[in-house]
């Protein structure tokens, strides 16, 4: 289906404060976009079949996904059980992950079914097993990714040239994309160390304002909410990497499974696609709704929800869509072999597409592309 981006005048009331809602009594402590420890969110019990009145071959299944806005269709399907419906009997056991590696390992190593996630971890994930664990189900956003600047140190493109420059991760997809930049503005940077024309810098996203604010670094090339938190604590935003890209929409977060799981329990795959093409659709139907919603889950998982002033730009910024918008990660993949962090990629076989289609298609919305990189 076509994504719609939320419009701006939908986005302007401020979220519903999330202390109103009993959901978020007792929640722990740390800030929302960026829980220290990976939880185990407890499963609602349910006994009722699949939404289509068929009983599912699993009795559980074991969704990942980042506390992240960039996350926007796991935080309010879950929330708003939209992907549990379509289960029926089969319990979710949801599990929030910080960084893609742990999420990619949890994956590998039999304790998760099905995840989110963005392209560099799963191309690094695909590769390591040598194609042998994992697939690309679905798209779940576009977007959502911001160069953020100290305005009194960094005015132009040009001015970033010997300031310090955090990305998320080594090898991470706004570090990649962060390199390329640089070689593409003619810079020189060591991938390894992050030492060059520009420092690149790996902080985590939780670490990065706090580091900001001491002006240990000079900005930030970072997904929301953390660009949103950066301008709330006095940033500017330099560049939004929505515009570097043709049709400005890029892959920042895939739907991946266990080939395993995929093998085993394609009804339950499904219905969890089935949930997750509704969900986007109720969010693109009900921005404002949907934003309290990710924040309530944000809260529940992290402890504090978001304050307006930074989920509002930051929500805009994320265009969800069942697009996997395949080409797109083909081009992040040779960003990261340019940039000498991996060697050439085999993707072949990356995605299966099969099951998305076939549930856009009785949805009575537009197949999507695996560009060539599907499985046969």
């Amino acid at each position: 289906m076509p994504a719609i981006r939320p419009t701006r005048n939908t986005l302007r009331r401020s979220v519903v404060a999330a202390a109103a809602l009993p959901l978020l009594i007792g929640a722990l402590a740390s800030c929302g976009y960026g829980s220290d420890a990976e939880k185990k969110d407890d499963a609602k019990a349910s006994a009722a079949p699949a939404a289509d009145g068929k009983k599912l071959s699993a009795p559980e299944v074991r969704i990942g996904y980042f506390p992240n806005l960039t996350h926007a269709t796991a935080l309010v399907g879950l929330q708003e059980g939209l992907i549990e419906k379509e289960l029926g009997g089969t319990k979710i056991k949801p599990q929030s992950f910080n960084a893609g590696p742990s999420e990619i390992e949890a994956l590998n190593g039999g304790s998760l079914d099905i995840g989110f996630i963005g392209p560099s971890p799963s191309i690094n994930g695909y590769v390591k097993s040598k194609g042998s664990n994992l697939r690309i189900i679905s798209g779940s956003a576009s977007g959502g990714v911001k160069l953020v600047v100290n305005p009194d140190k960094i005015k132009t493109l040009d001015d970033l040239k010997g300031k310090k420059i955090a990305t998320p991760q080594k090898g991470n997809t706004q570090d990649v994309a962060f390199l390329n930049w640089i070689s593409e503005k003619g810079w020189s940077v060591d991938p390894e160390s992050g030492k060059g024309d520009v420092s690149v810098v790996r902080t985590d996203n939780k670490v990065t304002p706090d580091a900001f604010k001491q002006g240990s670094i000079d900005g930030a090339w970072v997904p929301e909410p953390t660009a949103s938190k950066l301008v709330a604590d006095g940033g500017s935003v330099l560049l939004d990497e929505t515009d570097l890209w043709p049709d400005k929409k890029f892959v920042i977060t895939n739907i991946i499974v266990s080939q395993k799981f995929l093998k085993e329990h394609p009804d339950v795959v499904e219905a969890v696609l089935t949930g997750t093409v509704k969900t986007n659709e109720w969010i693109n139907a009900n921005p404002e709704k949907a934003k309290a919603s990710a924040n309530a889950k944000l809260a529940v998982d992290g402890g504090k929800p978001l304050d307006a002033k930074i989920i509002d730009p930051a929500w805009k910024s994320i265009l969800v869509t069942d697009d996997p918008l395949a080409t797109t990660l083909k081009t992040e993949s040779e960003w990261a072999v340019k940039a000498k962090l991996i060697a050439q990629p085999e993707l072949d076989g990356i995605y299966d597409l099969k099951l998305l289609n076939k549930v856009l298609k009785a949805a009575g919305k537009p197949e999507v592309s695996d560009a060539g990189l599907g499985a046969k």
